[in-house]
């Protein structure tokens, strides 16, 4: 006869071990390296021009949801986009251009007014736009990165539309690996943020001198 006791301790055995065998079976958590975009390697010249006196907010492009997250976008063929396994970005990638541009300005010096849309500060004029590329594109064989960005000025106190204009800047890339994926889009941004804020600055300045 089992005594009862013995039973139960047998059946608490065969408990556990089919608890650690279904342990055993799950995923072990994915390592993901997390990036930030690459601070400018050649940067923005202090201009010698006289600061403006008009006052600018900086806000994140608008884009697909795709590009709105901390994936590391990749369109490997035709239609399909992907992302990078294990890698992602510190910041969606609205906010990692819009912070770019910030530095730009703060490097160009002749914006002394500057905030961004995070804070509830006034300003004379906003730049938005939308953010339509943001990627590894494989062109044929050879992988690039992309960055498109279609900005836009706009005067805050009737929300009236200065200027508008696409920005494209492409980076070739020797290696496919993240790490120079990643360097590659701190060039891309490396060519595109002087052309905004050269844009950007006579535009404002036309229409502040329209003004007057």
């Amino acid at each position: 006869m089992i005594r009862p006791y013995r039973l139960a301790g047998s059946l608490f055995l065969a408990a556990s071990l089919s608890l650690l065998s279904a342990c055993s079976i799950f995923p072990k958590p994915e390592v993901v390296d997390v990036y930030r975009l690459p601070d400018a390697q050649t940067p923005i010249a202090a201009n010698q021009g006289a600061p403006v006196k008009w006052s600018l907010r900086l806000d994140k492009p608008m884009a697909s949801n795709t590009l709105n997250s901390q994936n590391i976008a990749v369109v490997p063929d035709g239609n399909l986009i992907s992302n990078y396994k294990g890698a992602r970005w510190s910041d969606a990638a609205p906010a990692l251009l819009r912070n770019r541009l910030l530095d730009a300005f703060l490097q160009d010096g002749r914006v002394q007014a500057l905030s961004t849309d995070d804070s509830n500060l006034q300003s004379d004029y906003e730049l938005g736009g939308e953010l339509l590329a943001f990627q590894t594109h494989y062109n044929g064989k050879s992988p690039e990165v992309l960055v498109q960005y279609n900005a836009r000025l706009v005067r805050s106190s009737d929300q009236r539309i200065i200027s508008s204009k696409r920005f494209e800047a492409r980076q070739p890339l020797s290696n496919p690996m993240v790490p120079q994926v990643v360097a590659g889009f701190g060039q891309a941004a490396d060519t595109l943020m002087p052309q905004v804020v050269q844009w950007a600055i006579q535009q404002g300045q036309a229409q502040s001198q329209s003004q007057r």
